[in-house]
């Protein structure tokens, strides 16, 4: 058996860098909706801190609405990664190449680290350049919270592999009839994980189910520091501690569903 190689996996990641470089409309693609989200929570923060019928609470709502685009910028980071992730494996899917990988000598753990590092670049194209545009156009400087992001991005950079190969297992297993799972899945996690609001507004049964979910605790994380200026390290390590049992079962999920589709022969039909 081959021992893990990283020229493997350096192979692989060129392979979606020549991708990527080839095509304007994939690279604008990466920029484009973050950049639309950025403009318009940033254009409801600047309503909100100079509403004249605010009046006293002007500032207060400001802040709120800082928190809102910290918020919108953190989502991006979730939502960016997972489908980092998914496309580059679709792209195997929809070149009809995912066999030839498969007999090749790569292994399965090299492809899903090279999907990993793929949705880092794909992450890093489009949140970097729109996180400076965020500072130069409304003042709010996602950089400046220094190791916070550190945990706020290694957290929700981590559910959003985890589901990524969950989803990504779903369409080797049920083909490309599933695809639409990719870009819609990670929405059903948008109202529980409580982007935009604290989870204390949610029905009390609803709670319970928003706490199984690691961006809720990034969230409130981030609403903890912007508001009340205080890190709260303990929803970190609850955080990431949910996210190693997620990982692991999509991990699971992902060789199961992988086994099945090479006993049912679905590997040289990925293009059907």
């Amino acid at each position: 058996m081959n021992s893990f190689s990283f020229d493997r996996v350096g192979a692989i990641v060129r392979r979606y860098l020549y991708l990527l470089r080839s095509s304007v409309p994939r690279a604008l693609d990466l920029i484009y909706w973050p950049l639309v989200q950025m403009l318009t929570w940033g254009f409801l923060q600047t309503y909100l801190a100079k509403a004249p019928s605010a009046g006293p609470l002007a500032g207060r709502l400001g802040l709120a609405a800082g928190a809102l685009i910290g918020a919108m910028l953190l989502w991006d980071i979730l939502f960016r990664s997972q489908l980092g992730f998914c496309v580059s494996f679709l792209e195997e899917m929809w070149s009809r190449n995912l066999a030839n990988l498969m007999m090749s000598p790569l292994r399965v753990s090299e492809f899903v680290v090279a999907l990993m590092i793929m949705s880092l670049i794909r992450l890093a194209i489009g949140i970097v350049p729109v996180s400076l545009l965020a500072i130069w156009f409304f003042g709010f400087n996602l950089w400046g919270l220094g190791l916070a992001l550190a945990a706020f991005f290694a957290n929700l950079v981590l559910t959003g592999w985890g589901l990524g190969l969950f989803v990504s297992g779903l369409v080797l297993r049920y083909g490309l009839a599933a695809e639409t799972l990719v870009w819609t899945i990670i929405f059903l996690m948008l109202p529980l994980a409580c982007v935009y609001y604290p989870v204390s507004v949610l029905p009390e049964w609803l709670q319970h189910f928003s706490w199984v979910l690691p961006p809720t605790y990034v969230f409130e994380g981030l609403r903890a520091l912007l508001i009340h200026r205080i890190f709260r390290p303990d929803l970190m390590i609850e955080a990431f501690a949910l996210n190693l049992v997620i990982f692991a079962a999509a991990a699971i999920s992902f060789e199961l569903m992988l086994q099945n589709a090479r006993r049912a022969g679905a590997l040289l039909q990925t293009g059907e």
